[in-house]
């Protein structure tokens, strides 16, 4: 699974960093990025948490 970040849509409110700091950081512009290539197998339920709590709903999580 991958997770990707609407970049252009993020407020950068820092919940998906809090809740799974593993798979998603701020970037040199403050705005929230996932890492790349695959989410490891023990961080997807918090990944897929941060994707349910992100405020904007910019977080998509695929397979």
């Amino acid at each position: 699974m991958k997770a990707t970040v609407d970049q252009d849509g993020c407020i950068s409110c820092g919940v998906c960093v809090s809740v799974c700091p593993e798979v998603f950081s701020f970037n040199d512009n403050d705005v929230s990025e996932a890492i790349e290539g695959d989410i490891p197998e023990e961080c997807i339920e918090a990944a897929k948490e941060s994707r349910d709590s992100c405020p904007v709903s910019v977080i998509s999580i695929t397979d």
